[in-house]
């Protein structure tokens, strides 16, 4: 018998993913923000009590680090206030709730992987309503599934791989900060590892989830670069040169340092990690079909 679930922010990176790599034992409902404003309290209960799912994915975000400085209050609405209003109804309809939060609710200070239980110290508006976002659900639903990630990228929208790969086309040069270290996460694998814990009715609580390894933004440019070319979707090398986060100066400070330790995470969650060189790799592959029919 498949069970029902509920997908908010169905129409970003990880929404997508989570959409077409639903095992059969999940009967996916996607709902995207035009569909549903997680900020409205009426509306999600509204939602839930129709749907009626025995699991809800929040992949739902305001996801602009930026902006979120100068927008903090449409930033806590998702962020924050969203993840409290379904946790409120998932506690009336005694439904299950995996909710995604990131890296950035940790300060960047540490040497060493973050495990799940290390104290959060965030340093700007969106890890700040990301980390109030935790907390609300917690206390609502103890049981509930917490997933941390960072450094998301897939096929889909908006990101670093999509960004870079445009750039190398149009320039010869590029400079890109290497002195912010984290993993990189290909949305494909956060949805299995994600549809991997929600299998696992009796888990709960904090888990930590990107791909394997570890690098800086500029080995992650190199990475793509060389990737892309070597499979056609770049037709040459472009320069990169490294240069301090100093360099590059934007509204929000972000984290020096943002790996996060998955052990807890391969272990309960039963599903080995793979390293993120290997998930680029494969991510980059999936353009490759739009790319040669775009230059035919």
């Amino acid at each position: 018998m498949s069970q029902k679930v509920l997908v908010t922010g169905a129409g970003g990176q990880l929404g997508q993913e989570l959409i077409r790599s639903a095992p059969p034992e999940f009967d996916c409902v996607g709902v995207d923000r035009s569909m549903l404003d997680i900020g409205d309290p009426k509306a999600v209960v509204a939602l839930l009590r129709r749907e009626k799912p025995q699991l809800v994915v929040n992949a739902a975000a305001y996801t602009a680090v930026d902006k979120a400085e100068s927008e903090p209050t449409l930033a806590r609405r998702v962020n924050a206030l969203g993840p409290a209003n379904l946790a409120q109804a998932c506690l009336e309809l005694n439904t299950r709730l995996v909710h995604v939060s990131t890296d950035f609710v940790f300060d960047g200070e540490s040497s060493s992987p973050y495990c799940p239980s290390d104290i959060p110290a965030p340093v700007g508006e969106y890890g700040r309503g990301k980390l109030e976002g935790e907390r609300e659900v917690l206390a609502v639903l103890p049981n509930a599934l917490i997933v941390r990630t960072g450094w998301v990228y897939s096929r889909f929208g908006s990101n670093f791989v999509k960004t870079m790969l445009r750039l190398m086309t149009e320039r010869d040069e590029l400079s890109v900060v290497a002195d912010q270290v984290g993993t990189p996460t290909w949305a494909s694998g956060l949805a299995k590892a994600i549809w991997a814990a929600s299998s696992h009715p009796a888990l709960g609580g904090i888990y930590h989830w990107s791909d394997a390894g570890v690098c800086s933004w500029y080995d992650f440019a190199l990475a793509i670069n060389e990737e892309a070319c070597a499979i056609g979707l770049l037709g040459r090398a472009t320069k990169i040169k490294p240069i301090p986060a100093r360099d590059y100066p934007t509204p929000a400070r972000r984290p020096a340092y943002s790996v996060l330790d998955k052990e807890k995470s391969w272990k309960d969650f039963q599903i080995e990690g793979v390293h993120w060189r290997r998930q680029l790799r494969a991510m980059l592959q999936e353009l490759l079909p739009d790319h040669k029919e775009k230059n035919t």
